[in-house]
């Protein structure tokens, strides 16, 4: 043991599945034994993801266990180690792994169920414990605020473009929209030197996806069938080669048109809810003839390869930053819906942001990154419920 440990520690829970009221907050929880292989780690900063959103709700379609603790990114200070760590000393600093199991090779059925904030308790708490084996060494070029926001959006991009078919230069990337996973997809892209189509459903988000350097950027509002649009953008018509399908059900069949032969599309995620029209099926595969890869996050060997990366080109998370006595006060339901600029923001690294990033200082530890998907945004549940997290946490 290295330093004294904690014996109690702020943290969130969720205590059923009936929505926002599920969660409990707890100042004075007890902090679990630090083990021979474990890490206590104080988190500096956590980030929630689509799947945080929709785990309360009961819609999350994986393994939970009760009463789980969410969050499944964090960035923070190794305070202690156990007697038998190697990889990590006090004063490291560290980001968690999302499937804590998953060391390196293809995802399987027990790595599968090693995720944080899901079967094992996340990073909305103070300090964790971790198996050391679930931690990666944070990139020293990044804030804890920014590097928060890299263990599942940066590790799903970069799992995406390069962990079947790695990205080449000259190759079309489509994205869809302007979350956590398709804005590192964009940069990650570029940076290759591949050609950019991004769709989105405004001027405005089109505008800031332009300054991030994306070369063609489709409203899927005012051209419903972008897939062929899409198509259209590259050479000689052939197709894009690699698809970020963020939307699920309801874009999907979209991706199907705009995917070139023996092309990837990379399933993510389905924020765009259920589909209203009947959904592709196996003849729309086959005619492709593409890959319909899903991926859940991915292994500890993918972080080594984006640390370096992040390094190298200095790439940065684009995040608006809200103190937590501001950011709902002054963030009403329908300012969400079409841009996050509408409360009173810090901006971080520059002035082009995802307008689905928002973060909260003076979080229990002290900062919370947000990513808050089409279907929530309008919920005044959300709201409400964050409002009275605030001032829990301000208490």
């Amino acid at each position: 043991m290295s330093q004294s440990i904690p014996k109690t520690t702020k943290t969130w829970r969720v205590k059923g599945q009936n929505g926002f009221d599920s969660l409990s907050y707890d100042t004075q929880a007890t902090l679990p034994e630090l083990g021979a292989n474990d890490v206590l780690v104080k988190l500096h900063a956590a980030s929630l993801n689509y799947r945080d959103l929709i785990i309360p709700k009961g819609l999350y379609p994986f393994a939970l266990v009760d009463e789980v603790i969410p969050g499944s990114d964090g960035a923070g200070e190794v305070i202690a180690v156990g007697s038998k760590v190697t990889r990590f000393a006090p004063g490291a600093k560290v980001l968690t792994l999302f499937n804590q199991g998953h060391i390196g090779g293809s995802l399987d059925q027990l790595t599968a169920k090693t995720g944080l904030g899901g079967v094992i308790d996340g990073t909305l708490r103070q300090h964790g414990i971790f198996n050391e084996n679930g931690l990666v060494d944070m990139p020293t070029s990044l804030s804890y605020l920014e590097a928060a926001t890299l263990p599942c959006a940066a590790l799903t991009a970069w799992n995406a473009l390069y962990g079947l078919k790695p990205l080449k230069p000259g190759d079309v990337v489509l994205t869809q929209g302007t979350g956590g996973v398709s804005i590192f997809a964009v940069q990650f892209a570029k940076a290759a030197g591949a050609t950019v189509i991004a769709t989105t459903s405004s001027d405005a988000k089109a505008s800031a996806l332009k300054k991030l350097g994306v070369d063609h950027v489709i409203n899927y509002k005012t051209t419903p069938e972008w897939g062929a649009h899409a198509r259209s953008l590259t050479p000689s018509s052939v197709g894009v080669t690699h698809i970020i399908e963020v939307g699920g059900p309801t874009t999907i069949a979209q991706s199907l048109k705009a995917i070139k032969l023996d092309g990837i599309i990379s399933i993510i995620g389905f924020v765009g809810g259920e589909a209203q029209e009947k959904e592709p099926g196996f003849l729309d595969c086959l005619v492709n003839i593409c890959t319909v890869r899903g991926l859940l996050v991915g292994s500890r060997e993918i972080p080594w390869l984006t640390r370096r990366c992040l390094l190298w080109m200095r790439l940065r998370r684009l995040i608006n930053i809200c103190g937590t006595r501001n950011i709902l006060a002054s963030w009403p339901s329908k300012s969400i819906k079409t841009r996050m600029s509408a409360c009173p923001v810090k901006m971080s690294c520059q002035d082009v942001m995802s307008e689905c990033q928002v973060a909260c200082e003076d979080f229990i530890s002290p900062i919370i990154c947000t990513s808050i998907p089409i279907p929530y945004r309008q919920e005044q549940t959300l709201t409400d419920t964050y409002i009275k997290y605030i001032h829990t946490i301000q208490k």
